[in-house]
């Protein structure tokens, strides 16, 4: 199967997700496997939004995040809930979207070429799995229309979550 990482420039934020999450959709639609549609996943993450640096995983393991699928720059192995962005959104269980992260207290560089975050919360069956981490080199790269579309695109990572067996 040959996925189309193409996507049109005239096309605004929302739509430019809507096209992601559809295209999300047909490769779980063409995989039966979870852990590969999780990895492409977030390569596709990487090569299509744009501005981003780093798209992945963290999965919550022993009180701990631990690096899952991604795309980008080996990044941090392990996170400890009370660190960086990843931990503050694995503890609050909400949404974190950071426009500096030099301004976030405990930021984690694990490149120090990311300059904003986008972290959203996992959950199978109720219960926290993982964050969603999208890094970004440019500051203020994302916004309430960026939050918006991921979280949708959350809850197709999450129906990932709630077959596999991590």
């Amino acid at each position: 199967m040959v996925i189309n990482i193409d996507i049109p420039a005239e096309l605004n934020k929302e739509q430019r997700y809507k096209l992601i999450s559809a295209r999300l959709g047909g490769i779980a639609a063409s995989e039966a496997d979870a852990l590969a549609n999780l990895c492409n996943f977030m390569a596709y993450l990487y090569w299509t939004m744009g501005d981003v640096n780093w798209a992945g995983v963290y999965i919550l393991r022993g009180g701990e995040l631990v690096l899952g699928p991604f795309g980008g720059k080996p990044a941090c192995s392990r996170i400890a809930l009370d660190k960086g962005v990843c931990g503050a959104c694995a503890r609050t269980k909400e949404v974190q979207l950071v426009p500096d992260v030099h301004l976030f207290p405990g930021h984690i560089a694990c490149d120090d070429a990311s300059n904003s975050e986008l972290v959203i919360p996992l959950f199978a069956n109720g219960q926290l799995w993982g964050v969603l981490d999208i890094d970004s080199p440019t500051v203020n790269r994302f916004d309430e229309a960026d939050k918006a579309g991921m979280m949708k695109i959350a809850s197709q990572v999450e129906a990932l979550a709630a077959q596999l067996r991590l």
